[in-house]
Protein backbone atom coordinates (compact mmCIF):
# COMPACT_ATOMS: atom_id res chain seq x y z
CA UNK A 1 0.00 0.00 0.00
CA UNK A 2 1.27 3.60 -0.86
CA UNK A 3 2.46 5.59 2.15
CA UNK A 4 -0.22 7.79 1.92
CA UNK A 5 -2.15 5.69 2.86
CA UNK A 6 -1.00 5.57 6.31
CA UNK A 7 -2.23 9.26 6.62
CA UNK A 8 -5.20 9.71 8.64
CA UNK A 9 -8.83 10.53 7.05
CA UNK A 10 -9.02 13.53 8.21
CA UNK A 11 -5.13 14.65 7.52
CA UNK A 12 -5.63 13.33 4.04
CA UNK A 13 -8.63 15.33 3.43
CA UNK A 14 -7.80 18.34 4.85
CA UNK A 15 -5.33 19.01 1.87
CA UNK A 16 -8.43 18.93 -0.30
CA UNK A 17 -9.19 22.04 -2.19
CA UNK A 18 -13.55 22.40 -2.07
CA UNK A 19 -14.94 22.25 -5.35
CA UNK A 20 -18.01 19.73 -6.61
CA UNK A 21 -17.87 19.55 -10.36
CA UNK A 22 -20.95 18.04 -12.08
CA UNK A 23 -19.26 14.55 -12.92
CA UNK A 24 -17.34 12.83 -10.54
CA UNK A 25 -16.65 15.19 -8.08
CA UNK A 26 -12.81 14.02 -6.32
CA UNK A 27 -11.23 14.70 -9.65
CA UNK A 28 -10.71 18.21 -9.05
CA UNK A 29 -9.62 17.78 -5.82
CA UNK A 30 -6.52 15.71 -6.88
CA UNK A 31 -8.10 11.97 -6.52
CA UNK A 32 -9.33 9.50 -9.09
CA UNK A 33 -12.71 8.04 -9.18
CA UNK A 34 -13.45 4.96 -7.92
CA UNK A 35 -14.30 2.34 -10.78
CA UNK A 36 -17.53 1.71 -9.76
CA UNK A 37 -20.46 3.27 -7.28
CA UNK A 38 -20.49 -0.29 -5.44
CA UNK A 39 -17.17 0.50 -4.06
CA UNK A 40 -17.37 -0.07 -0.15
CA UNK A 41 -17.52 3.57 1.80
CA UNK A 42 -14.21 4.34 3.86
CA UNK A 43 -14.92 7.87 4.77
CA UNK A 44 -17.84 10.33 4.15
CA UNK A 45 -17.71 14.25 4.28
CA UNK A 46 -19.32 17.26 2.83
CA UNK A 47 -18.17 16.21 -0.83
CA UNK A 48 -18.96 13.03 -1.14
CA UNK A 49 -18.49 9.03 0.05
CA UNK A 50 -14.80 8.03 -0.29
CA UNK A 51 -13.38 5.00 -0.98
CA UNK A 52 -10.24 3.30 -1.04
CA UNK A 53 -8.49 1.59 -4.64
CA UNK A 54 -4.92 0.51 -5.39
CA UNK A 55 -3.79 2.00 -1.94
CA UNK A 56 -4.90 5.65 -2.64
CA UNK A 57 -7.90 7.81 -1.79
CA UNK A 58 -11.09 7.54 -4.43
CA UNK A 59 -14.69 9.80 -4.60
CA UNK A 60 -17.26 7.48 -5.09
CA UNK A 61 -19.48 8.08 -8.25
CA UNK A 62 -22.87 9.30 -7.09
CA UNK A 63 -25.50 7.52 -9.37
CA UNK A 64 -28.05 10.58 -9.49
CA UNK A 65 -31.37 8.19 -10.16
CA UNK A 66 -33.81 10.81 -8.89
CA UNK A 67 -32.48 14.16 -9.06
CA UNK A 68 -35.79 15.94 -9.66
CA UNK A 69 -38.09 14.47 -6.58
CA UNK A 70 -35.84 17.15 -5.15
CA UNK A 71 -37.29 19.76 -6.77
CA UNK A 72 -40.80 17.71 -6.36
CA UNK A 73 -41.03 15.78 -9.66
CA UNK A 74 -40.53 11.97 -10.37
CA UNK A 75 -37.81 10.80 -12.11
CA UNK A 76 -38.02 9.54 -15.75
CA UNK A 77 -38.41 5.40 -16.21
CA UNK A 78 -35.60 5.32 -18.55
CA UNK A 79 -32.57 7.49 -19.46
CA UNK A 80 -33.38 7.48 -22.42
CA UNK A 81 -36.84 9.11 -22.01
CA UNK A 82 -37.54 11.71 -24.96
CA UNK A 83 -36.78 15.36 -24.08
CA UNK A 84 -39.28 17.67 -23.48
CA UNK A 85 -37.67 20.55 -22.82
CA UNK A 86 -33.75 21.44 -21.15
CA UNK A 87 -32.88 23.90 -18.56
CA UNK A 88 -30.36 24.49 -16.06
CA UNK A 89 -31.35 21.20 -14.00
CA UNK A 90 -31.41 18.82 -16.56
CA UNK A 91 -33.57 16.98 -18.86
CA UNK A 92 -37.37 17.05 -18.67
CA UNK A 93 -39.45 15.00 -20.10
CA UNK A 94 -43.25 13.69 -19.46
CA UNK A 95 -44.71 10.19 -17.72
CA UNK A 96 -48.38 9.25 -16.48
CA UNK A 97 -49.07 12.48 -17.54
CA UNK A 98 -46.29 14.39 -15.22
CA UNK A 99 -43.61 16.09 -15.72
CA UNK A 100 -40.06 13.36 -14.66
CA UNK A 101 -36.44 14.29 -14.64
CA UNK A 102 -34.77 11.95 -16.80
CA UNK A 103 -32.17 9.49 -15.05
CA UNK A 104 -28.35 11.25 -15.00
CA UNK A 105 -25.14 9.84 -13.72
CA UNK A 106 -22.37 11.77 -11.60
CA UNK A 107 -23.60 15.36 -9.52
CA UNK A 108 -26.17 16.33 -7.70
CA UNK A 109 -27.77 18.58 -10.72
CA UNK A 110 -28.58 22.06 -10.81
CA UNK A 111 -29.08 24.67 -8.18
CA UNK A 112 -32.79 25.35 -9.06
CA UNK A 113 -36.09 23.68 -9.95
CA UNK A 114 -37.64 22.66 -13.12
CA UNK A 115 -38.73 25.54 -16.31
CA UNK A 116 -40.52 23.73 -18.80
CA UNK A 117 -40.40 27.09 -20.72
CA UNK A 118 -36.30 26.61 -21.11
CA UNK A 119 -34.18 26.64 -24.19
CA UNK A 120 -35.99 25.25 -26.89
CA UNK A 121 -39.42 25.15 -25.20
CA UNK A 122 -42.60 26.78 -25.76
CA UNK A 123 -44.02 30.06 -25.38
CA UNK A 124 -47.42 29.29 -24.17
CA UNK A 125 -48.94 32.30 -24.77
CA UNK A 126 -51.02 34.78 -27.34
CA UNK A 127 -50.88 32.39 -30.39
CA UNK A 128 -48.55 29.20 -29.51
CA UNK A 129 -45.89 30.13 -31.34
CA UNK A 130 -42.40 31.02 -30.80
CA UNK A 131 -40.17 29.46 -27.62
CA UNK A 132 -40.07 30.39 -24.40
CA UNK A 133 -36.99 30.99 -21.98
CA UNK A 134 -35.41 30.86 -18.42
CA UNK A 135 -33.25 29.56 -16.03
CA UNK A 136 -35.08 27.10 -13.80
CA UNK A 137 -34.09 28.55 -10.67
CA UNK A 138 -36.45 26.32 -8.80
CA UNK A 139 -38.46 29.59 -7.26
CA UNK A 140 -41.72 28.13 -5.76
CA UNK A 141 -41.86 30.92 -3.21
CA UNK A 142 -45.91 31.74 -3.13
CA UNK A 143 -45.98 35.55 -3.75
CA UNK A 144 -48.60 38.00 -2.82
CA UNK A 145 -52.57 37.97 -3.97
CA UNK A 146 -53.38 38.10 -7.30
CA UNK A 147 -56.68 39.55 -8.75
CA UNK A 148 -58.27 39.08 -12.22
CA UNK A 149 -59.22 42.30 -13.05
CA UNK A 150 -61.18 42.21 -16.38
CA UNK A 151 -60.59 39.48 -18.90
CA UNK A 152 -58.45 36.59 -17.19
CA UNK A 153 -57.46 35.54 -20.53
CA UNK A 154 -55.74 38.46 -21.72
CA UNK A 155 -52.20 39.73 -20.70
CA UNK A 156 -50.98 36.31 -19.33
CA UNK A 157 -48.86 33.24 -20.69
CA UNK A 158 -51.21 30.12 -20.72
CA UNK A 159 -49.43 26.97 -19.01
CA UNK A 160 -49.33 23.92 -21.49
CA UNK A 161 -50.83 20.61 -20.06
CA UNK A 162 -48.43 17.87 -19.44
CA UNK A 163 -50.42 14.83 -19.78
CA UNK A 164 -51.67 16.01 -23.07
CA UNK A 165 -47.96 16.58 -24.38
CA UNK A 166 -47.03 12.89 -23.25
CA UNK A 167 -50.62 11.51 -25.19
CA UNK A 168 -49.38 13.54 -28.36
CA UNK A 169 -46.14 12.56 -27.98
CA UNK A 170 -46.93 8.77 -28.34
CA UNK A 171 -49.58 9.62 -31.07
CA UNK A 172 -46.32 11.03 -33.15
CA UNK A 173 -44.59 7.78 -32.55
CA UNK A 174 -48.04 6.04 -34.04
CA UNK A 175 -47.55 8.56 -37.47
CA UNK A 176 -45.56 7.64 -40.37
CA UNK A 177 -46.32 10.46 -42.57
CA UNK A 178 -43.80 13.06 -42.19
CA UNK A 179 -46.67 16.37 -42.64
CA UNK A 180 -48.79 14.70 -39.78
CA UNK A 181 -46.14 14.88 -37.51
CA UNK A 182 -45.28 18.14 -38.20
CA UNK A 183 -48.51 19.44 -37.54
CA UNK A 184 -49.20 17.00 -34.36
CA UNK A 185 -45.50 18.86 -33.01
CA UNK A 186 -47.60 21.96 -33.30
CA UNK A 187 -50.24 20.87 -31.06
CA UNK A 188 -47.42 20.67 -28.02
CA UNK A 189 -47.27 24.51 -27.90
CA UNK A 190 -51.07 25.23 -27.35
CA UNK A 191 -52.84 25.23 -23.69
CA UNK A 192 -55.88 23.22 -23.21
CA UNK A 193 -57.71 22.65 -20.45
CA UNK A 194 -56.97 19.96 -17.41
CA UNK A 195 -60.06 18.06 -16.18
CA UNK A 196 -60.47 17.13 -12.65
CA UNK A 197 -63.09 14.33 -13.48
CA UNK A 198 -62.48 12.14 -10.61
CA UNK A 199 -61.28 12.74 -7.04
CA UNK A 200 -58.36 10.80 -7.68
CA UNK A 201 -57.00 12.71 -10.94
CA UNK A 202 -58.16 16.08 -8.78
CA UNK A 203 -55.81 15.13 -5.85
CA UNK A 204 -53.23 13.86 -8.57
CA UNK A 205 -53.69 16.73 -11.06
CA UNK A 206 -54.41 19.84 -9.46
CA UNK A 207 -51.63 20.77 -7.27
CA UNK A 208 -48.83 19.82 -9.25
CA UNK A 209 -50.30 21.92 -12.10
CA UNK A 210 -50.19 24.73 -10.27
CA UNK A 211 -46.66 24.51 -8.87
CA UNK A 212 -45.57 23.82 -12.19
CA UNK A 213 -47.57 27.02 -13.57
CA UNK A 214 -45.75 28.64 -10.04
CA UNK A 215 -42.58 28.06 -11.31
CA UNK A 216 -42.88 29.31 -14.90
CA UNK A 217 -44.38 31.97 -13.36
CA UNK A 218 -41.38 32.81 -11.20
CA UNK A 219 -38.93 32.16 -13.86
CA UNK A 220 -40.47 34.22 -16.18
CA UNK A 221 -41.99 37.21 -14.23
CA UNK A 222 -45.01 36.76 -16.34
CA UNK A 223 -48.32 35.71 -15.09
CA UNK A 224 -49.67 32.23 -16.07
CA UNK A 225 -52.68 31.17 -16.02
CA UNK A 226 -53.94 27.35 -15.70
CA UNK A 227 -57.51 26.51 -16.75
CA UNK A 228 -59.27 23.57 -15.08
CA UNK A 229 -62.45 21.87 -15.66
CA UNK A 230 -64.48 20.71 -12.51
CA UNK A 231 -66.21 18.21 -13.27
CA UNK A 232 -67.27 15.62 -10.84
CA UNK A 233 -70.62 16.40 -9.32
CA UNK A 234 -73.32 13.44 -8.26
CA UNK A 235 -75.34 11.84 -11.20
CA UNK A 236 -72.92 13.65 -13.39
CA UNK A 237 -74.23 13.66 -17.42
CA UNK A 238 -77.65 12.46 -16.08
CA UNK A 239 -78.48 12.35 -20.13
CA UNK A 240 -75.87 10.27 -21.27
CA UNK A 241 -74.14 7.36 -20.78
CA UNK A 242 -70.47 7.46 -21.95
CA UNK A 243 -69.45 9.82 -19.31
CA UNK A 244 -71.28 9.02 -16.18
CA UNK A 245 -69.31 10.20 -13.08
CA UNK A 246 -68.10 8.10 -10.29
CA UNK A 247 -70.60 10.21 -7.68
CA UNK A 248 -74.40 8.32 -7.35
CA UNK A 249 -76.96 11.34 -6.71
CA UNK A 250 -77.58 10.75 -3.30
CA UNK A 251 -77.00 12.09 -0.01
CA UNK A 252 -74.02 10.52 0.93
CA UNK A 253 -72.00 10.90 -2.69
CA UNK A 254 -73.25 14.41 -2.19
CA UNK A 255 -71.28 14.76 0.71
CA UNK A 256 -68.57 13.51 -0.74
CA UNK A 257 -68.50 16.28 -3.18
CA UNK A 258 -68.22 18.62 -1.16
CA UNK A 259 -65.70 17.21 1.39
CA UNK A 260 -63.41 15.34 -0.23
CA UNK A 261 -63.66 17.11 -4.01
CA UNK A 262 -64.70 21.08 -3.16
CA UNK A 263 -63.35 21.57 -0.27
CA UNK A 264 -60.28 20.16 -1.03
CA UNK A 265 -59.60 22.46 -4.55
CA UNK A 266 -60.74 25.35 -2.73
CA UNK A 267 -57.90 24.51 -0.24
CA UNK A 268 -55.24 24.00 -3.47
CA UNK A 269 -56.51 27.49 -4.76
CA UNK A 270 -56.16 28.79 -1.52
CA UNK A 271 -52.81 28.03 -1.37
CA UNK A 272 -51.44 28.99 -4.93
CA UNK A 273 -52.92 32.70 -4.41
CA UNK A 274 -50.32 34.87 -6.44
CA UNK A 275 -50.87 33.23 -9.88
CA UNK A 276 -53.95 33.24 -12.50
CA UNK A 277 -56.66 30.19 -12.48
CA UNK A 278 -59.79 29.78 -14.79
CA UNK A 279 -62.76 27.23 -13.90
CA UNK A 280 -64.64 25.82 -16.40
CA UNK A 281 -67.53 24.38 -13.99
CA UNK A 282 -69.65 21.09 -14.46
CA UNK A 283 -70.07 20.70 -18.33
CA UNK A 284 -73.98 19.57 -19.71
CA UNK A 285 -75.09 20.08 -15.81
CA UNK A 286 -77.16 23.41 -15.69
CA UNK A 287 -77.99 22.70 -19.62
CA UNK A 288 -79.73 19.47 -18.89
CA UNK A 289 -81.90 21.30 -16.14
CA UNK A 290 -83.29 23.32 -18.59
CA UNK A 291 -83.73 20.99 -21.11
CA UNK A 292 -83.85 17.31 -19.67
CA UNK A 293 -85.85 17.23 -15.96
CA UNK A 294 -89.41 16.08 -17.56
CA UNK A 295 -87.83 13.59 -19.89
CA UNK A 296 -85.09 11.68 -17.96
CA UNK A 297 -85.47 10.49 -14.98
CA UNK A 298 -82.21 10.04 -14.05
CA UNK A 299 -82.15 14.10 -14.13
CA UNK A 300 -84.81 14.70 -11.78
CA UNK A 301 -82.99 12.66 -9.56
CA UNK A 302 -79.93 14.67 -10.16
CA UNK A 303 -81.91 18.17 -10.33
CA UNK A 304 -80.77 19.03 -6.10
CA UNK A 305 -76.92 17.85 -6.13
CA UNK A 306 -76.74 20.20 -9.15
CA UNK A 307 -78.47 23.46 -8.43
CA UNK A 308 -76.89 23.12 -4.52
CA UNK A 309 -73.51 21.39 -5.83
CA UNK A 310 -73.42 24.83 -7.75
CA UNK A 311 -74.47 27.03 -4.81
CA UNK A 312 -71.98 25.25 -2.85
CA UNK A 313 -69.06 25.80 -5.55
CA UNK A 314 -69.91 29.54 -6.58
CA UNK A 315 -69.66 30.12 -2.53
CA UNK A 316 -66.14 28.30 -2.43
CA UNK A 317 -63.95 29.76 -5.45
CA UNK A 318 -66.05 32.53 -6.10
CA UNK A 319 -64.73 34.48 -3.06
CA UNK A 320 -60.85 33.97 -4.47
CA UNK A 321 -59.43 36.93 -5.89
CA UNK A 322 -57.36 34.94 -8.76
CA UNK A 323 -60.14 32.14 -9.93
CA UNK A 324 -62.53 33.55 -12.29
CA UNK A 325 -65.24 30.70 -13.20
CA UNK A 326 -67.70 30.41 -15.81
CA UNK A 327 -70.63 28.28 -15.77
CA UNK A 328 -71.33 25.78 -18.96
CA UNK A 329 -74.39 26.61 -21.40
CA UNK A 330 -74.17 24.00 -23.74
CA UNK A 331 -73.90 24.88 -26.85
CA UNK A 332 -75.77 26.52 -30.15
CA UNK A 333 -77.81 23.81 -31.00
CA UNK A 334 -78.86 22.39 -27.43
CA UNK A 335 -79.96 25.84 -25.55
CA UNK A 336 -80.40 27.88 -29.10
CA UNK A 337 -84.03 28.01 -29.36
CA UNK A 338 -86.04 31.11 -27.72
CA UNK A 339 -88.25 29.10 -25.24
CA UNK A 340 -85.06 26.78 -24.13
CA UNK A 341 -83.04 30.16 -23.69
CA UNK A 342 -85.65 31.84 -22.02
CA UNK A 343 -85.57 28.73 -19.28
CA UNK A 344 -82.18 29.13 -19.62
CA UNK A 345 -81.86 32.65 -18.36
CA UNK A 346 -84.27 31.66 -15.44
CA UNK A 347 -82.01 28.25 -14.11
CA UNK A 348 -78.91 30.38 -14.15
CA UNK A 349 -79.84 33.40 -12.55
CA UNK A 350 -81.37 31.61 -9.83
CA UNK A 351 -78.05 29.40 -9.83
CA UNK A 352 -75.50 32.72 -10.01
CA UNK A 353 -77.82 34.20 -6.92
CA UNK A 354 -78.01 31.40 -4.50
CA UNK A 355 -74.21 31.45 -4.49
CA UNK A 356 -73.81 34.90 -3.13
CA UNK A 357 -71.11 36.34 -2.30
CA UNK A 358 -69.38 34.61 -4.60
CA UNK A 359 -69.00 35.58 -8.23
CA UNK A 360 -69.40 34.06 -11.59
CA UNK A 361 -67.18 35.71 -14.48
CA UNK A 362 -69.62 34.23 -17.27
CA UNK A 363 -70.60 31.14 -19.28
CA UNK A 364 -68.37 28.92 -21.57
CA UNK A 365 -70.46 27.28 -24.51
CA UNK A 366 -69.68 24.55 -26.83
CA UNK A 367 -67.72 22.65 -24.63
CA UNK A 368 -66.33 19.18 -26.32
CA UNK A 369 -69.03 19.52 -29.26
CA UNK A 370 -68.43 20.51 -33.15
CA UNK A 371 -70.71 23.40 -33.36
CA UNK A 372 -68.48 26.17 -35.71
CA UNK A 373 -68.40 29.17 -34.83
CA UNK A 374 -69.98 30.51 -37.94
CA UNK A 375 -71.81 28.69 -40.12
CA UNK A 376 -73.39 30.98 -43.10
CA UNK A 377 -74.99 28.41 -44.56
CA UNK A 378 -77.48 27.85 -41.95
CA UNK A 379 -80.17 30.01 -41.00
CA UNK A 380 -83.64 29.47 -39.46
CA UNK A 381 -85.36 27.43 -40.85
CA UNK A 382 -86.63 23.68 -41.68
CA UNK A 383 -82.70 22.83 -41.75
CA UNK A 384 -81.83 23.94 -38.54
CA UNK A 385 -85.50 22.81 -36.85
CA UNK A 386 -85.99 26.72 -36.72
CA UNK A 387 -83.67 27.21 -34.31
CA UNK A 388 -82.45 31.29 -34.74
CA UNK A 389 -79.02 30.62 -33.73
CA UNK A 390 -77.45 28.00 -35.69
CA UNK A 391 -73.52 28.75 -35.08
CA UNK A 392 -71.85 29.53 -31.91
CA UNK A 393 -71.55 33.27 -32.82
CA UNK A 394 -75.53 33.58 -33.26
CA UNK A 395 -75.98 31.80 -30.00
CA UNK A 396 -73.69 33.95 -27.73
CA UNK A 397 -75.23 37.40 -29.10
CA UNK A 398 -78.59 35.87 -28.15
CA UNK A 399 -77.30 34.70 -24.87
CA UNK A 400 -75.38 38.03 -24.13
CA UNK A 401 -78.58 39.75 -24.39
CA UNK A 402 -80.79 37.64 -22.90
CA UNK A 403 -78.28 36.97 -19.80
CA UNK A 404 -77.87 40.84 -19.40
CA UNK A 405 -81.16 41.71 -19.92
CA UNK A 406 -82.40 39.22 -17.04
CA UNK A 407 -79.83 40.86 -14.78
CA UNK A 408 -77.51 38.23 -14.13
CA UNK A 409 -74.02 41.34 -13.93
CA UNK A 410 -71.54 39.65 -15.44
CA UNK A 411 -71.62 38.12 -18.84
CA UNK A 412 -68.67 37.16 -20.56
CA UNK A 413 -67.67 34.06 -22.83
CA UNK A 414 -65.48 31.39 -23.38
CA UNK A 415 -65.95 29.62 -26.17
CA UNK A 416 -64.31 25.75 -27.05
CA UNK A 417 -62.48 25.95 -30.21
CA UNK A 418 -60.86 22.79 -30.06
CA UNK A 419 -62.99 20.60 -32.60
CA UNK A 420 -65.65 23.00 -34.47
CA UNK A 421 -63.21 24.48 -36.83
CA UNK A 422 -64.33 21.82 -39.77
CA UNK A 423 -68.03 21.38 -40.49
CA UNK A 424 -68.40 17.99 -39.39
CA UNK A 425 -70.08 15.05 -41.04
CA UNK A 426 -73.64 14.64 -38.78
CA UNK A 427 -76.73 14.95 -40.63
CA UNK A 428 -77.95 16.65 -37.32
CA UNK A 429 -76.78 19.12 -35.34
CA UNK A 430 -77.70 16.94 -31.88
CA UNK A 431 -75.01 15.19 -32.86
CA UNK A 432 -72.35 15.01 -30.30
CA UNK A 433 -70.08 11.61 -29.85
CA UNK A 434 -66.82 11.35 -32.02
CA UNK A 435 -67.91 13.28 -35.18
CA UNK A 436 -66.36 12.69 -38.88
CA UNK A 437 -64.87 15.63 -40.21
CA UNK A 438 -63.69 16.88 -37.15
CA UNK A 439 -60.70 19.96 -37.52
CA UNK A 440 -59.39 21.82 -35.02
CA UNK A 441 -60.56 25.24 -34.61
CA UNK A 442 -59.35 28.95 -33.63
CA UNK A 443 -56.21 28.39 -31.40
CA UNK A 444 -56.56 29.79 -27.93
CA UNK A 445 -56.19 33.50 -27.70
CA UNK A 446 -58.07 35.91 -25.71
CA UNK A 447 -60.18 38.95 -27.44
CA UNK A 448 -60.70 36.83 -30.58
CA UNK A 449 -63.35 38.38 -32.11
CA UNK A 450 -63.84 42.21 -32.82
CA UNK A 451 -67.03 44.18 -31.81
CA UNK A 452 -67.72 41.18 -29.26
CA UNK A 453 -65.88 42.66 -25.99
CA UNK A 454 -68.34 40.01 -24.16
CA UNK A 455 -65.96 37.47 -25.79
CA UNK A 456 -63.18 36.39 -23.47
CA UNK A 457 -61.25 34.00 -25.30
CA UNK A 458 -61.07 30.92 -27.75
CA UNK A 459 -59.62 28.60 -25.86
CA UNK A 460 -59.42 24.42 -26.34
CA UNK A 461 -61.25 23.02 -23.27
CA UNK A 462 -61.96 19.52 -24.64
CA UNK A 463 -58.44 18.03 -25.97
CA UNK A 464 -58.46 16.99 -29.35
CA UNK A 465 -57.48 13.09 -29.64
CA UNK A 466 -59.66 11.94 -26.39
CA UNK A 467 -63.29 10.37 -27.40
CA UNK A 468 -66.41 10.98 -26.69
CA UNK A 469 -67.01 7.48 -25.55
CA UNK A 470 -67.29 4.23 -26.63
CA UNK A 471 -68.79 2.66 -29.76
CA UNK A 472 -68.57 -0.95 -28.14
CA UNK A 473 -72.44 -1.51 -27.88
CA UNK A 474 -71.63 -4.34 -25.23
CA UNK A 475 -69.65 -1.63 -23.00
CA UNK A 476 -71.72 -0.31 -20.19
CA UNK A 477 -70.88 3.55 -21.33
CA UNK A 478 -72.38 2.96 -24.77
CA UNK A 479 -74.24 5.34 -25.68
CA UNK A 480 -76.86 4.99 -29.01
CA UNK A 481 -75.00 8.79 -30.33
CA UNK A 482 -71.55 6.80 -30.36
CA UNK A 483 -73.16 3.94 -32.94
CA UNK A 484 -74.96 6.55 -35.09
CA UNK A 485 -73.94 6.81 -38.53
CA UNK A 486 -71.32 10.10 -38.65
CA UNK A 487 -69.90 8.51 -35.39
CA UNK A 488 -66.16 7.08 -36.00
CA UNK A 489 -65.95 3.78 -35.49
CA UNK A 490 -64.12 1.62 -33.55
CA UNK A 491 -63.67 4.37 -30.61
CA UNK A 492 -62.61 3.58 -26.96
CA UNK A 493 -64.30 4.51 -23.70
CA UNK A 494 -64.91 8.89 -22.99
CA UNK A 495 -61.66 9.85 -22.25
CA UNK A 496 -59.39 7.48 -23.32
CA UNK A 497 -56.99 8.16 -26.57
CA UNK A 498 -58.47 8.08 -30.09
CA UNK A 499 -55.63 8.14 -32.59
CA UNK A 500 -58.07 8.49 -35.88
CA UNK A 501 -60.21 11.03 -34.75
CA UNK A 502 -56.95 13.10 -33.63
CA UNK A 503 -55.15 12.24 -37.29
CA UNK A 504 -58.38 13.73 -38.94
CA UNK A 505 -58.84 16.97 -36.75
CA UNK A 506 -55.40 17.67 -37.75
CA UNK A 507 -55.73 17.20 -41.21
CA UNK A 508 -58.90 19.50 -41.29
CA UNK A 509 -57.43 22.37 -38.98
CA UNK A 510 -59.24 25.17 -39.84
CA UNK A 511 -56.57 27.69 -39.66
CA UNK A 512 -54.48 25.20 -40.90
CA UNK A 513 -51.75 24.11 -39.06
Amino acid sequence: MKTAFALTAVAALAAKVYAVPPSCFSVKLGYPCCSSANVPVAYTDNDGNWGIENGDWCGIPEVETCWSEKLGFPCCSSPSAPVQYTDADGKWSVENGDWCGIPKSGGSGGSGGYNPGGSGGYNPGGSGSGSGSGSGNGDYTIGSQYRHNGNPFKGVEFFINPYYVDEVDKAIAQMTNSSLKAKAEKMKTFSNAIWLDTIKNMNEWLERNLKGALAQQNASNKNVLTVFVVYDLPGRDCHALASNGELLANDSDFARYKSEYIDVIETHLKKYKSQPVVLIVEPDSLANMVTNLENTPACADSEKYYMDGHAYLIKKFGVLDHVAMYLDIGHAFWLGWDDNREKATKVYKKVIDSGSPGKVRGFADNVANYTPWEDPTLSRGPDTEWNPCPDEKRYLQAMYKDFSGAGIKSVYFVCDSSRNGHKTDRKHPGEWCNQTGVGIGERPKANPVSGMDYLDAFYWIKPLGESDGTSDESAARFDGYCGHETAMKPAPEAGQWFQKHFEQGLENANPPL
